[in-house]
């Protein structure tokens, strides 16, 4: 296997040449095409996935049906949600799905376990991983619980826009987004585009109005 991946995550590439080896030959390179389902709830972690290229949605859905997005994995990252479930030997109790073209490096539980229990490098890149995206869910919890939606959607759509500055999202997905109702949204967007910051078409919108999103973003009272 070419190992010129490992030095695309910084916290392995100090890894001694015995345990790097060992990574190596206990790991594989797999591709997915975009909108496949990584993995659902109830199902066993086998494969701790650090990303290589593409991005990894993370969401999850309440008995009711309502969907939350939690966070999303990008090239140079690991899923928190697979590393938990991996050290507690629990299934999954949420999905990912590939959002684009996916391609990462699968670490089978046996060599997971292997490494964490003698290697402190190869540990210390997975607890730190799982630390930092747990800062980031907490940040979450307080984003739907304390900050405005006008200024969430800002943010998010500032996040989710091109280099063309389009948005490729229907108001039901950027609902999920951000764990509130589509009508919810409409209506904020609606805002947007009276105030000339957006310009919105069928399954996209244009940002029109960037700086103005930004300073919004970054007013006072919204917290960020």
């Amino acid at each position: 296997m070419d190992d010129s991946w490992i030095n695309q995550f910084k916290g392995l590439s100090r890894l001694p040449a015995d345990i790097r080896g060992k990574l190596e030959a206990g790991s594989q390179i797999v591709s997915v095409p975009a909108g496949t389902e990584i993995f659902a709830p109830g199902q066993t972690a086998d494969n701790l996935w650090l990303l290589l290229d593409g991005t990894v949605k993370v969401q999850q859905k309440s008995e009711t049906g309502r969907e939350v997005f939690l966070y999303r994995v990008h090239a140079g990252e690991s899923c928190v949600l697979t590393t938990a479930c991996m050290l507690a030997f629990e299934d999954y109790s949420a999905e990912g799905t590939a959002e684009t073209e996916v391609k990462a490096v699968a670490i089978p539980r046996k060599t997971f376990d292997d490494l964490v229990a003698k290697s402190p490098v190869f540990r210390e890149f997975v607890f730190t991983a799982y630390s930092r995206r747990i800062t980031d869910l907490f940040t979450l919890i307080d984003d739907i619980v304390f900050q405005r939606m006008d200024v969430r959607l800002a943010a998010r759509l500032l996040e989710l826009a091109d280099p063309q500055n389009v948005v490729h999202a229907t108001h039901a997905v950027l609902g999920t987004e951000l764990g509130t109702a589509r009508e919810v949204i409409s209506r904020t967007l609606s805002e947007f585009q009276r105030r000339g910051w957006i310009e919105q078409s069928r399954g996209e919108l244009r940002l029109v109005g960037r700086d103005a999103l930004k300073r919004l973003v970054k007013s006072p009272g919204s917290q960020i």
